[in-house]
This record gives structure tokens, sequence and C-alpha cells, in this order.
């Protein structure tokens, strides 16, 4: 496997007490344990490697020192949107990369619907083509789930799904 794609395999990040707090790049993780901000918990089978030395890549981390954590709210944006929703076109259900996907406003901004975490959701090309400029019912087209906010539910589902990939992550998600 490049090195570029180890980089950007998803590390699970634990605070102090262990309680599993967010999702992070590899490579964010790499330089928080070299920073020594945290220490790495679990290592998966790859490394990364520098002139003199070869260092295995964290699959889980665990910051040093307690964050207090406020209520999670995340930035509206794409990535954010497409995570939320699986990278599945919320019409036809198909898993694509992101590539092949776009955001749709349910509400079209013609109509003066807002971009926000309910107004948005990811859609394929052929089917956001299909709905145009009307709402999904026009369209005579269903949503597979109603858009809401990103919220910390959210977040340990996505943390929940992402382990299946990495059975090093399951006993620090015991929600």
């Amino acid at each position: 496997m490049p090195s570029l794609d180890r980089l950007h395999k998803p590390v699970l990040v634990l605070n102090a007490s262990f309680e599993p707090i967010n999702v992070c790049a590899a490579r964010r993780a790499v330089v928080l344990v070299l920073k020594g901000v945290a220490a790495a918990e679990e290592l998966s089978h790859q490394q990364i490697h520098s002139a003199r030395s070869a260092q295995a890549v964290p699959s889980v981390i665990r910051l040093l020192e307690y964050r207090r954590i406020p209520h999670q709210t995340r930035a509206l944006s794409r990535k954010n949107i497409l995570m939320r929703d699986r990278y599945a076109c919320q019409y036809c259900h198909r898993t694509l990369p992101s590539s092949e996907l776009t955001l749709d406003h349910v509400i079209p901004r013609s109509r003066a619907g807002e971009t926000t975490w309910e107004n948005l959701v990811t859609c394929c090309h052929p089917c956001n083509n299909r709905k145009g400029s009307r709402t999904p019912e026009e369209a005579g087209m269903k949503l597979a789930r109603m858009p809401r906010p990103f919220s910390l539910h959210t977040s340990r589902h996505l943390m929940r799904l992402l382990a299946k990939s990495d059975d090093r992550w399951q006993k620090y998600l015991f929600y």
C-alpha cells in the first residue's frame, strides 16, 4: 500500500479517560504521538519509514491530557454531509466514491431552500439531474432518511461503522 494511503487511514482518538472522542487521519495521529500529545494504544500492521527509522502507524491513540469536550457540533461541509449520509445517494441508495456524489438541496435554492444540515443530502449525479429544481415529491423521489444535523449519536455511529474494518477499535467502543 502506498505510504499516502497509509497516512489517510482512520485512527480512533480516545480522551485520557479512554472515552472515544473523534476519528482522525493516520497522518494527524502520527504527528500527535511524535509531539508527545498522545500515545499509541493500538498499532496497525503498517509502517511509515524515514531515512533512519520505521514507525508503526497507530490504529488507536489516547490523548495524554484530559480534554473537556463541549457539546459537539460539526461544521456544515461537503465532507461532513457525505459522512453523515455514509457516502450513499439518499434517493437511489447507492454507495459511491465521493467524486461521484454531489450535494442536493431538498428544497431547491431557487425556491428559497437554505444551505443547512436539514436541507442538504448526499446525491448521485443522475438522481440530482432527475430531481432538478423540484422537491423530491414533485420529482416522484423519496428520501432514504430525513436529513438531520451531525450529532454525538451520528459521530458514535460512524465510529462503530469504521470499527468494522479495524478489530482493534472494538474494545474502546462500548456503547
